[in-house]
C-alpha cells in the first residue's frame, strides 16, 4: 500500500492579525510606532497624533494578504 501524504493546511498568522485592524471598507490600519514609553520628551501634538491608527501602504498590504488565508 502507498502512503498518502497530507497536504499542509494554510493557516493565518495570528501575530499579524493581532497587530492589524481591517476596516469594513477593506482598509488595513496599524498602531503608530514608538508608543510604549519615553513619550515625556514628545510634544503634545506628537502624542495626540500617535493615538490614531495609521493606514498601511499598498505594497505592504499585498505582502500581508499572503499570510491571511482565512480572511
Amino acid at each position: 500500500m502507498k502512503k498518502v501524504k497530507k497536504l499542509d493546511t494554510l493557516k493565518t498568522k495570528k501575530a499579524i492579525i493581532k497587530r492589524i485592524k481591517i476596516t469594513k471598507s477593506g482598509l488595513f490600519l496599524h498602531r503608530a510606532t514608538n508608543q510604549d514609553h519615553f513619550r515625556a520628551k514628545l510634544t503634545g501634538k506628537q502624542r495626540r497624533h500617535k493615538r490614531k491608527m495609521l493606514p498601511i501602504s499598498i505594497k505592504d498590504i499585498k505582502a500581508i494578504k499572503t499570510f491571511l488565508y482565512k480572511i
